[in-house]
């Protein structure tokens, strides 16, 4: 036999699977804006994450700081240990590139840890209202409603004022004032969920309300529910900022991006500029490149957005 006939009666090569997860990675990718913002974003958690080893200075170690380096243009030398700081320091001496380093830590610890809490609590409650229905709905929903009446920023002050300070505090307040938003939009696609065949299938077997809930109807409304926390994220920190500006946030020995912001608020006019410039820009990268991963995967996992 020929070694041209012995080439043609080789198997072809199977083409490859397109799992879900390949389809999802590759529409994502479709969007240069958004995959840059993903990147982006993952950078600042990998230097929010090992601040401690590549920060120059330990901001909240008072040992550290001295109150002679305090103001100092960026790119100034500290006479007393030599050290560059390169983003200039406030008003403790804090060198601003690590203020900056280890308040993004903060700010990506509240901002997460809220969500994920406030998203665990209002999609189990979204869920059980669009189930359970009647009564039960007419009561989560009325809750839901008087919830997000109250202006976001209004209720969290109040909170803080009767919790104080703290990070705890700050993501409890946070979480009190978003799960609504997880719930009434879970409880939209549950209800639509619930009159899937799968369902009814669930409840002929007398599967117990627990397992159809979670096993059944919650992975279906998931793709709502990544897009909303994606941006509930953003807005938890861009909260949690706020409530540090005002003073009701974390404590001040350890400063978030939101407290190095207002530590440079009285300098704004003297000519100080990047005692808030810096961090107030840290804040703005963080939040956009959020927002914008969180839009695109709206996008990406409603294909009736799709372009």
């Amino acid at each position: 036999m020929s070694a041209t006939t012995a080439g043609s009666t080789a198997p072809a090569k199977a083409p490859k699977v397109e799992t879900p997860l390949r389809r999802f990675i590759l529409d994502f990718a479709e969007s240069k804006l958004a995959l840059g913002a993903l990147i982006v974003f993952l950078a600042i958690v990998l230097v929010a994450v090992f601040a401690p080893w590549i920060a120059p200075q330990n901001p909240y170690d008072l040992a550290q700081l001295d109150i002679m380096d305090g103001r100092l243009e960026p790119g100034s030398v500290s006479d007393g240990t030599g050290m560059t700081y390169w983003l200039g320091t406030d008003d403790q001496g804090r060198d601003m590139l690590s203020g900056i380093m280890y308040g993004l830590r903060i700010s990506l610890v509240v901002g997460a840890g809220s969500a994920i809490v406030a998203a665990f609590v209002g999609a189990s409650l979204g869920m059980l209202a669009a189930y359970a229905g009647g009564r039960t709905d007419t009561v989560i929903m009325r809750l839901v409603d008087l919830q997000l009446s109250f202006p976001t920023i209004l209720s969290a002050l109040m909170i803080l004022a009767f919790l104080g300070k703290g990070i705890m505090n700050v993501v409890i307040a946070l979480i009190v004032v978003e799960w609504a938003y997880y719930a009434r939009t879970v409880r939209g696609t549950a209800l639509v969920e619930r009159r899937r065949e799968y369902i009814e299938a669930a409840q002929c077997l007398a599967l117990p309300t627990r397992r159809i809930i979670f096993r059944h109807l919650l992975p279906n409304c998931m793709p709502p529910l990544i897009v909303v926390a994606t941006i509930q994220i953003a807005r938890a920190i861009a909260l949690e900022a706020t409530l540090s500006f005002l003073g009701l946030g974390v404590p001040i020995t350890e400063p978030s991006l939101g407290l190095l912001i207002a530590n440079g608020y009285e300098y704004m006019l003297s000519g100080k500029y990047w005692i808030s410039f810096y961090p107030g820009i840290a804040l703005l990268i963080t939040i956009v490149s959020i927002n914008l991963v969180g839009d695109h995967l709206r996008d990406v996992l409603n294909p009736r957005l799709k372009k």
